[in-house]
């Protein structure tokens, strides 16, 4: 008969995921989370609540770090609760023993539910953000800018559903006497068409080079919402995001993304943010336009640009390892209704991006 498990035992236990390489004593180590105690506490309104009485609330920075894992590991509420229960390096992370309740999954999404009534996660990004340059990451070799779909759950709508909330009635209004419904329903997220290229299949006995033109157009349908981000050339930090639904132009949210406190001057983008009013806000943000040439409609691309888009493409490409990542590794995807609360699940994606590609940055060259 296997007998109970003694302190000694878990000891060893932990001293073995140590020794294996825990990514989450890694993020411990590296990041301190009570720098985000204070921005919690004034979102939450945790001192006004203490002087009143009552109950304690859990912990802010226990149930912030809960939603740090969620972002990295791709977690619903409900798969949170079981995992932090079953697994010994979750517990670690957190500060919690064997004894220790553990929140449940309905106090987890009351704990964001909050953040996203305060509207906290960009003053919590920008605190990270303040602890990197205080590191000696700053904003260094120019800015890239570009964006990316996050899909949602499909709506199941029926015609004239889709017509009232095109015309802007929210899901109250279309549906007043089925509450359970309108709760359920995202009225904010939106269809796009995803473009991309697949080169055709070639037979193995005639291998033949194929080129962008000689691919096969490709369109995607998704819904969602849309993720633009603007991240540094020499880090590969996410320095401003925002978030707008899946069909929201690209190019009319770079005036915003712009970030002022990067050292460099150029701004790589896309051909979707070539227009005069972005060359326009480049120039007068004191910044140089690396922004893709179109091409002239009807007439040839000129060498020129096309030798100047295919040397931007190797610099701006690299924006797409952070949404690769993101969406790969994390599980990045929107299971919650309405813009607010995507913008908290996406905007906690990019913190936890930013605290990971910290841990690489720390462990191959610290800046000095």
């Amino acid at each position: 008969m296997v007998g109970q498990p003694g302190f000694f035992d878990l000891e060893d236990r932990l001293a073995g995921l140590s020794k294996t390489g825990d990514p989450l004593e890694r993020l411990a180590r590296v990041v301190d989370f009570e720098i985000f105690r204070s921005e919690l506490d004034r979102a939450l309104g945790r001192s006004e609540r203490a002087a009143k009485g009552g109950r304690p609330p859990s912990d802010a920075v226990l149930m912030f770090k809960i939603l740090v894992l969620q972002a990295l590991y791709g977690m619903s509420d409900e798969q949170a609760e079981y995992q932090i229960q079953d697994r010994l390096t979750f517990m670690r992370f957190l500060g919690l023993g064997l004894g220790d309740k553990v929140p449940d999954y309905s106090t987890i999404w009351r704990f964001r539910e909050a953040l996203v009534a305060a509207g906290a996660i960009e003053a919590l990004f920008a605190r990270f953000d303040a602890e990197l340059k205080d590191r000696g990451y700053f904003a260094l070799g120019g800015q890239v800018i570009d964006a990316s779909i996050v899909e949602a759950p499909k709506q199941r709508l029926s015609d004239p559903e889709k017509a009232r909330i095109k015309a802007g009635a929210t899901a109250r209004e279309i549906w007043p006497d089925r509450p359970a419904k309108a709760a359920h329903k995202d009225t904010t997220a939106r269809w796009t068409v995803k473009r991309g290229r697949r080169k055709p299949a070639t037979r193995r006995d005639k291998p033949e080079a194929t080129s962008e033109r000689s691919a096969e157009a490709l369109l995607i349908p998704m819904f969602g919402y849309k993720s633009h981000v603007n991240v540094d050339r020499r880090y590969r930090l996410i320095r401003r995001w925002t978030v707008s639904h899946a069909a929201a132009h690209d190019g009319a949210r770079l005036p915003g993304l712009l970030d002022p406190d990067a050292f460099a001057t150029p701004v790589w983008a896309d051909t979707a943010y070539r227009s005069k009013v972005n060359e326009a806000a480049i120039r007068s943000a004191g910044r140089r336009s690396m922004v893709h040439f179109k091409k002239p409609k009807g007439q040839p691309m000129p060498e020129a640009h096309r030798r100047a888009n295919r040397a931007r493409s190797k610099v701006r490409s690299s924006v797409e390892h952070v949404f690769a990542e993101q969406k790969a590794r994390m599980g990045l995807f929107i299971r919650t209704v309405g813009i607010a609360r995507a913008t908290i699940k996406i905007g906690l994606a990019n913190l936890a991006y930013n605290m990971r590609r910290l841990i690489w940055l720390e462990t191959a060259s610290p800046a000095t």
